[in-house]
Parts: C-alpha cells; sequence; structure tokens
C-alpha cells in the first residue's frame, strides 16, 4: 500500500483474489520516505477496509532501500513454503515460454509434484505430445542449469520443441512414462474484451506479422487473433486485448522486438446483436455488423466501475461517469475524506480515454477498478467514414443514437486536420446506412498555372484553369488517399472536444 494514497481500488480487487485462494497476506506499506506519508492512518484504512492486522506491517521504502532487508525476511518466513509428493507422478504448470532460435521453445514451469530429470520423456498434456528434457535450470537471478527439479521448485525447462503451438500457458507436463491421470487446474481462461485491427504497412510483411503474433501469443494465453482484410490497408489481423494497455503493449513489442511497421485501428468491443430470426451474433469488428433490417435489438457489454477518490473530487468523479453514459449505484465514505463511488458503465466508453480524464479530474489521485458484469440493450449505430465516397471499413466505428451525429462531426472535422492535403480534393462523410449526418471537405493543393500568362486574355486563362480542373477530376477518380495512424486513433480522443461533451450533456 502507498503510505501517502492508502488503500486503492487495484489493491482491493488484488488482496481479495488472494484471499479467495487461501493465499498468505503479508501487508506492505511503501513510499514511507515521502513527506506526505501517513503510517498510520495506512494501518487504519487497511484494517478497516480489508480486515487485516497491520500490528506487524512492513514499514519500507522502495527508492531508498529502507526496510527492504526485512521484507525479505518476512517473505521467507511468513509465507508458506511450498508442498508437494516427491514420489507421485510428475506434475509441472507451464506458467510462462518464450522461444528460442536455437533451443526452441523454453518453457517456464512450477513442479507441483514428482521430479523431473534431464533425459526424462515428457508429456504435454494439452497437445498430447511427448519430448526429451534437453534441459533444466532454476534462475536466480541469471539462470543456472540444474540436473533435475523437485516438487516446490520454479525453474525453466527445454526439450526441443520447436512447434510453438503445442506449447502454451496453463498446460501441464507429466511422464510419458507415467502420466498423471488429470492435468493440473491451470488458469482460468482470459476473455479479450478489447479489439482491433493491426495490419503492416508493407504488405508484403504479412507473414512476418503473423509469425511475431503467434510467438507472443505462447506466453500470453489472452492473446487472440485471425486474419482479416480491409480495403482501405489490405491483409492484417483482428486481435483481441485484455484492456488499452495490453493493446499498447503488443504494439510496443511488435514494433521494437521484431521490427516491423503497423497500422493499428481504433480499438472496439465486442457488442452482441439479436437478429430478426432470435439468433445471437457477437461482433468485435463495427463493419461486419449486419443490415439494420436485419437486427432486433443491440447489447452491449456493461461493467462494475469502482472509483476511490478525495472528497474533494467527488463532483468531477460523478460528471465524468455521466458523461460516458453511466448508471449511479452508491458512494461509500472509507474514511473521512476519501470516497468509494461504484457505477455502471459501458465499457465501450471505459476503454478510450475514461482513465487519462479521470486522473487529469482528480490531479492523479483516484483510481478505477472494474469488472465485467454481462450485456445490456442499448440503442446504438454503426457510423460509417467515406473518403471521396469510398466507405473506409477499418475507420467504422458504434456509437449511442443520442450523441451519434456530435461524434460524427467530431471525428469528421479530427481527421481533416489529421490526414494530409493532396492535389485533389478529398470529401470526408460520416454516415448512419444511406444517410449522411456529417460532411467536411480537405482542400486541394493548387498551383497557380496562370502565373507564367502575360497577357490579359481571358480565353487562354479560362483554357488553364479548365485544363488543370480536368486533371484533378482524373486524379480523384484514380488517386489513392494515404490514412496516417493518427487518423485512427483520432477516433479514440473525440471525447476530449467541447463539441462533443455539448452533445453529450
Amino acid at each position: 500500500m502507498d503510505a501517502s494514497q492508502g488503500v486503492q481500488a487495484q489493491t482491493l480487487a488484488n488482496v481479495y483474489l488472494a484471499l479467495d485462494n487461501d493465499l498468505e497476506i503479508v501487508p506492505v506499506i511503501n513510499k514511507i520516505d515521502l513527506p506526505s506519508a501517513d503510517v498510520s492512518g495506512t494501518k487504519s484504512e487497511i484494517e478497516d477496509d480489508i480486515g487485516i492486522d497491520c500490528s506487524d506491517a512492513l514499514e519500507v521504502s522502495a527508492k531508498t532501500g529502507l526496510g527492504i532487508d526485512s521484507l525479505l525476511e518476512a517473505i521467507v518466513k511468513r509465507i508458506p513454503a511450498p508442498k508437494g509428493d516427491l514420489k507421485a507422478p510428475l506434475a509441472a504448470l507451464v506458467f510462462d515460454s518464450k522461444y528460442d532460435s536455437y533451443r526452441g521453445v523454453v518453457l517456464s514451469i512450477r513442479v507441483k509434484q514428482g521430479v523431473v530429470h534431464l533425459g526424462d520423456k515428457i508429456r504435454l498434456m494439452n497437445s498430447k505430445s511427448d519430448y526429451e528434457v534437453t534441459e533444466l535450470g532454476v534462475f536466480s537471478p541469471d539462470a543456472q542449469r540444474k540436473d533435475e527439479l523437485i516438487a516446490g521448485d520454479v525453474g525453466y525447462l527445454t526439450a526441443s520443441i520447436k512447434d510453438i503451438h503445442n506449447a502454451r500457458s496453463g498446460d501441464t507436463i507429466t511422464s510419458a512414462e507415467d502420466p498423471v491421470k488429470k492435468p493440473l487446474k491451470g488458469y482460468r481462461p482470459m476473455k479479450p474484451m478489447v479489439y482491433a485491427g493491426i495490419y503492416p504497412t508493407d504488405n508484403g510483411k504479412y507473414d512476418d506479422l503473423r509469425d511475431a503474433l503467434e510467438k507472443l501469443s505462447l506466453n500470453d494465453a489472452s492473446l487472440e487473433f485471425e486474419p482479416e482484410t480491409s480495403t482501405a490497408l489490405g491483409f492484417g489481423f483482428r486481435v483481441g486485448f485484455l484492456g488499452l494497455l495490453h493493446m499498447d503493449v503488443i504494439q510496443e513489442r511488435l514494433e521494437r522486438e521484431f521490427d516491423l511497421k503497423l497500422i493499428v485501428t481504433a480499438p472496439t468491443v465486442t457488442y452482441r446483436i439479436l437478429m430478426s430470426d432470435d439468433s445471437y451474433q457477437d461482433i468485435s469488428n463495427p463493419s461486419e455488423i449486419p443490415d439494420a433490417n436485419l437486427i432486433k435489438s443491440f447489447e452491449e457489454p456493461i461493467v462494475n466501475a469502482n472509483i476511490m477518490t478525495p472528497e474533494e473530487y467527488v463532483g468531477p468523479v460523478m460528471e465524468l461517469a455521466q458523461s460516458k453514459r453511466g448508471e449511479f449505484v452508491t458512494m461509500e465514505y472509507l474514511e473521512r475524506n476519501r470516497v468509494n463511488i461504484k457505477y455502471k458503465i459501458p465499457l465501450s466508453e471505459i476503454i478510450f480515454d475514461f482513465f487519462d480524464r479521470l486522473k487529469s479530474s482528480t490531479k492523479g489521485y483516484a483510481s478505477l477498478d472494474y469488472d465485467f458484469q454481462g450485456y445490456q440493450a442499448a440503442d446504438l449505430k454503426r457510423i460509417d467514414i467515406l473518403l471521396n465516397g469510398d466507405k473506409i471499413d477499418a475507420l467504422s466505428f458504434i456509437a449511442h443514437k443520442d450523441f451519434a451525429e456530435n461524434r460524427a462531426r467530431v471525428v469528421t472535422g479530427k481527421l481533416k486536420q489529421t490526414i494530409p492535403r493532396q492535389n485533389f480534393e478529398i470529401a470526408i462523410q460520416a454516415a448512419i446506412g444511406a444517410k449522411i449526418i456529417s460532411r467536411t471537405n480537405i482542400k486541394a493543393y493548387r498551383k497557380d498555372v496562370t502565373a507564367r500568362i502575360h497577357t490579359g486574355d481571358p480565353d487562354r486563362r479560362a483554357k488553364l484553369l479548365n485544363k488543370q480542373k480536368a486533371g484533378k477530376a482524373r486524379m480523384k477518380a484514380v488517386g489513392k488517399v494515404e490514412i496516417p495512424q493518427e487518423a485512427f486513433m483520432s477516433i479514440l480522443k473525440n471525447g476530449d472536444d467541447e463539441q462533443y461533451n455539448k452533445g453529450i450533456s
């Protein structure tokens, strides 16, 4: 816990998760070196909010190193040592993995029971494939080779696994000769909540992007992807993420580790559509939404949001939540000047700029935690963006009916600022079905073709201007509008626009 800010929303979410799994809790109060640190107040808050005795809570400063020795000693003494039957059949949990060009897949494992030796025949229970162990070791903190790993050990294992699809986090390793009957519990499957299209700027790098995503998904079970095609961007992938932070990390890794130049479309969530034949469809790409006459109703994901904030910022927080179509649930005072506000908010409003605006409106003191509640009916519309009459599927987005026109005006205005001028005029339109709800133009570059005329002959002047006009018309018919990355991201930032906020209020 932070000695100056106390218990945060994320702290509560994680400590309850640890308690549900019967884990030992060691309270640690960090940042005691800050002038604003209130150690005794933080201890009282922990005892009141979580119910954990803080009489022996550790007081540390990770910045200065104060109290770190006591913390490490407490981890050794107060957290139980792992248990496991050495004589039982081998069962080891794969909790991470990475691909090495020379050794194949390197598995990070936790041995739950039994022993694994160099040269043993092992089986990956999920893929039902057998291998021979070629290397074992632990990290301390650098890799140290071992001849065996026993129950309770955490280390790594290689077995010349070349197919990355055979080794996934959460799988169970057992002996091929004496296997266990049931695999370990593993992990609860993580369902992606946010989807975005990822395309290489060079279509020739499509296979490299696919290989990179496969290697990243090796140690990230929540990462999902499937091929998709865009008329504007070519071949790419529809990728599922846990949230915007997860998306940013994956994009950064693709660009840094695999030297790829990418275009990432604006993220969206998974909507549920009740069709006219009473069947349901899950849609994560706005361009895949069927015609309106085939849809009976739209449903969007809703989350329960817990926002902890100092009392003085309650007003701005509630104003922000309501502007994001939030439904007020309750408000609790955790202490004299700290409040926990609960809202039900559409996930589509959370994933964009909600967190940034929350931090800016509370000077960084508010914290946010949310969990998925379910789906709720909403009057939503798909808004298509057209450039010179051509629909750009990668720019389509979904908005609530009441805010559709305001959001469309904001997006077309932002696109006008981000798309560079061409030698021909570009018409930017936003449409719901066949109805145009917003339009703006990007003026063409104009060269003064009459500059070299030294006479005042109006016929010659008109002839040159008409020739230029015809050339621009041909250019517009065959020209391709280059869409920069900023254009896709502009859809994310429309909530900051004053005009959009007026439309909501």
